[in-house]
Formats: C-alpha cells, structure tokens, sequence
C-alpha cells in the first residue's frame, strides 16, 4: 500500500486511551475500588454491554433517550447501557427467585452515553456502583453504612481529605409541600442542586422565574444555607416545626442515618449535612449523597448517590427499595490527572526484570518461572542486545529491580540482583532474591 494511502490512526471523541504508565494507575485505582467493596460483602455482577431497547427505554426520557446509542441487527431493537443502574434493576426482576435479600452487588464497568464530549467528560467511560436491594423494605441502617464504605473507599484511594455530603429528599418535598410547590419541586430540587456551579444569586433568579414569589424563594435559600454543626442542623430542623408527615419523617431518617454513620466509625470531620444536596434525577426518594474532595472542589461531586423506593418498578410488582452511590471513575482519573494529583506509576507491572550476559537467554527462563511461582511480576529479556540497552529498557518502564544470569550466576545457581534506584547490586541465591523481592513489596 502506498503511503499516501495509509489511514491516519485516530480515536473517536469521546473515548479516553491512556498510556501503559497510566493505565497501570488507572487499574491500580479501579482494583482498590473493587477490594474496598467486597471488604463490605458486596458481591460482583456483570451485565451485558447490549440490552434490548425495550428494556433500557422503559425508564429513559428526555435527555437520557437522547444519548442512547441505539441500532437494529436482524430483528433485534438493541441498545447499549447507559448507566448501571437500569441493568441492575432488570437483573433483579429477572432473577428475584434466585437471589438473597438484601442483595448487595458491586459492578465496575464501561457505560455509553452518545452526549457532546467536553474536557474531562466522556461518551464511554467506567463507573464503579454498589447497591443494596430489599425485598419489600430495607431498614435505614443500610444508608448509615453507605458513608462508611464511601469513606473506606477514598481513604485507600489517598487523593486527600474529602467530605461526605448528606441530606434527605423528604425534607426537601416536604418543606415544599409546606409552601404550596409541590408541582415544581423536582424543578427547583433540580436548580438548588446546581448552587455549587452556578452560585446563590444565578439560583434565585431562575426560582423567580419558574414564578414562585419572592418571600418563597427566600425561605427556600434561607433553609438550605443553614450553618452549623451537624447536630446543630438537626436542631434547627426540628425547631421549623414544619407539620408535614413527610419533612417529619426525613428528619428522623436524617438524625438516625447521622448518629449510625457515627457507630460505623466515619470521623464527624468527613461527613456533614447538606440541605443544598438535591441530586438532580427524580428516583431518588430519602437519603442523598455527595463526596467532594476538599483540596478539589472545581471536580464536583466525585461519589454520589442515594435512596430510592422501587428499583425495578417498570419490570415487576414486587416492590424492591435499595440505596445505592456510584463512582464515576473515568472522569476522576482524568480530572486527577490533569491535575497532577495521581502518582506517577510504573509503564509495566513487573517487579523485576531477568536478562542475560550470554547470547543464550533461555538459561533466564527457568529462574523466572520461580520467581513467578512465588507472586513476583517477572519479565525476561529476550532480544540480544548491549547491557546498556537493556538496563535502559527497564529504567524507562520504571521496573524497579533487574535480576542478571551470566556464567558465574549459572555455575553457582546464583542471580545479581540490582536496585535500579540506589544503584546497589548483591549476589544472591535465586531463593535469597525472591525473598528479598517479597520483603519489599
């Protein structure tokens, strides 16, 4: 083929490559994930990437539908996943008889969405969800544990101090049912919720708009911009003396939710009452949750999430709650990236890194094979090359250690070991070389 006729090796906006040094990060992270929430007793579950479309569609509308990628092979109306949820929902339906309730599930997987891709948002990108489903009901302390597993999360990620972020959409309905706006409570859930974007004044002006007067609008600002401890908050909530059963009841589901996140073991210094969380999607229907990184508040919301009432109401009658977060992990890989806050990793996942002095290599492969048996990331230099390129090929790729098999090593059943950060190089036995790795891993 002619070079003028090569095609140009590009990638379709909107889906993130990284390079071997970061994805090795980028798995490292998604592995922490997963190992913090088995540590709960979260099960794994996978999901097809392919759903019929009459499935995803049942609970899709507006913007959602809009971003669908949708196509028909043969007869098959077909559709691909946009989130994790609406799967997760199907599956429970599908297999109900199977399961154990509550039924704890993890899924960390890839989601397509078919919107204008901007910096640091994507059209394919992982997120990582866990949920709880009930059978029929599910007690209140499971979204007391939601914060411990959120802060066990972030901790073994180590981006910095972060903040969980709690309130209550029965609080919110009810205040608004107080008012009189029960029919444009979702819009103005939807706008409060954007009061961290766009700020105070921006929020005022579009509840204006919507045509709630203007003492309204102020007791509405009023109630959310509360400060104060967190049991200062449940206070003054109780004080509004607000008689409406359902601000009554997320009340006391917002005090028992708080004094358990505290048996749970989270430090009052990484959760707090919010009343401006609102989360913008309608299912959500009690608890709300949002985790900022404090260094970091342009990045948003980094974990959110919350209560609904019935997860799979468009596929069965059988009423199942469950409280839920996700993790949006492509994004805030990406956004930590670009700041610099992700710790720069290794372009391979070897410990060490075997080669030979001699034109024979294969004598490197046997000893390799023991370093494998015991855990050891081990790679084997293969091509016939100076010492110095290969020193160089493991420098680039920042592997650590470089194992070297010459005549005497082979004679004495012996292998140099060289730690490319300090320079020092020891003769050991191939079974005093694992040790040494192990010890230091």
């Amino acid at each position: 083929m002619e070079k003028d006729n090569k095609i140009e090796p590009r990638t379709i906006s909107g889906f993130m490559e990284l390079l071997p040094n970061e994805q090795v990060l980028f798995n490292q992270m998604k592995i922490k994930i997963e190992q913090s929430y088995e540590r709960f007793g979260f099960l794994p579950l996978d999901t097809p990437v392919l759903e019929l479309s009459e499935i995803l569609l049942a609970k899709a509308g507006g913007e959602t539908e809009k971003q669908i990628y949708r196509f028909t092979k043969g007869d098959t109306d077909m559709s691909m996943r946009f989130d994790l949820t609406v799967p997760l929902a199907k599956y429970v339906a599908q297999n109900y008889e199977q399961l154990q309730f509550p039924f704890r599930r993890y899924q960390i997987a890839k989601v397509y969405r078919g919107e204008r891709p901007q910096k640091g948002r994507f059209r394919e990108f992982y997120q990582a969800d866990i949920d709880i489903i009930g059978d029929g009901e599910l007690s209140i302390l499971n979204d007391a544990e939601i914060p411990s597993i959120i802060y066990t999360t972030f901790k073994e990620l180590d981006f910095g101090e972060f903040t969980i972020r709690i309130n209550n959409r029965k609080i919110l309905n009810g205040l608004f049912k107080s008012l009189n706006l029960v029919a444009l409570s979702a819009d103005i859930m939807r706008t409060i919720d954007k009061i961290e974007k766009i700020g105070v004044d921006k929020v005022k002006e579009i509840l204006l708009d919507f045509g709630i007067a203007s003492n309204e609008v102020s007791k509405i600002l009023n109630f959310i911009s509360i400060n104060g401890s967190n049991d200062e908050k449940l206070l003054f909530l109780k004080n509004l003396n607000i008689k409406d059963e359902m601000f009554e009841k997320g009340v006391l589901e917002l005090e028992s939710v708080v004094k358990n996140i505290r048996l749970f073991g989270v430090p009052e210094s990484n959760f707090m009452i919010d009343l401006t969380i609102a989360r913008g999607l309608d299912y959500y229907t009690g608890t709300i949750y949002e985790t900022f990184l404090n260094d970091c508040p342009q990045l948003g919301s980094v974990c959110s999430g919350g209560r609904y009432d019935n997860l799979a109401e468009y596929y069965t009658d059988k009423p199942l709650p469950g409280v839920g977060i996700s993790i949006g992990l492509t994004r805030l890989f990406y956004q930590l990236n670009e700041l610099n806050l992700v710790k720069v990793g290794k372009s391979s996942i070897a410990d060490i890194l075997i080669l030979s002095t001699m034109e024979d290599v294969t004598q490197c492969f046997g000893v390799a094979q023991e370093f494998r048996n015991a855990g050891i990331n081990t790679e084997v230099y293969m091509d016939n090359k100076k010492m110095k390129a290969k020193i160089k090929y493991a420098d680039k790729l920042n592997i650590p250690f470089i194992g070297i098999i010459g005549e005497e090593e082979q004679k004495n059943k012996n292998i140099t070991i060289k730690n490319l950060a300090t320079g020092e190089q020891q003769v050991l036995s191939v079974q005093d070389a694992i040790n040494l790795l192990k010890s230091l891993k």
